[in-house]
């Protein structure tokens, strides 16, 4: 591959924004990655911040779902308990319950697994 600037020079990379074979002279480096110099360095920069955030934001996003799963677990426990506990006085009141408890297990599940998609 050649550089799209210099034809008759051979490329050493691509630029992250236009995806162009670049020479020495044509190059910029921003950060770890390549960008056409003088014209495509900002755009990639920005692209290079954003990518940055994003990661620390599924970490945080994680955490979340962990802390939620817990919550929820534990809601759900003492929503079934209760509603268990109940079950031989107020059938219908009990039956609630229980099933408030039992969807607040579920979400509780469904949080775990989605934390667990976000640990690195």
């Amino acid at each position: 591959m050649n550089c799209y600037y210099h034809p008759t020079r051979p490329a050493l990379g691509l630029c992250k924004h236009c995806q162009r074979g670049l020479c020495a002279e044509c190059l910029a480096e921003v950060g770890e990655v390549l960008a056409c110099k003088g014209r495509h360095e900002e755009q990639v920069q920005a692209v290079e911040q954003l990518v940055a955030r994003n990661l620390l934001q599924s970490r945080r996003v994680g955490l979340n779902y962990r802390r939620n799963a817990i919550f929820y677990f534990l809601s759900g426990a003492l929503f079934s308990g209760f509603g268990l506990y109940q079950l031989r006085f107020a059938g219908l009141q009990a039956l609630f319950l229980l099933l408030i408890g039992l969807f607040l297990l579920y979400a509780a599940a469904a949080n775990y697994l989605e934390s667990r998609k976000f640990r690195s």
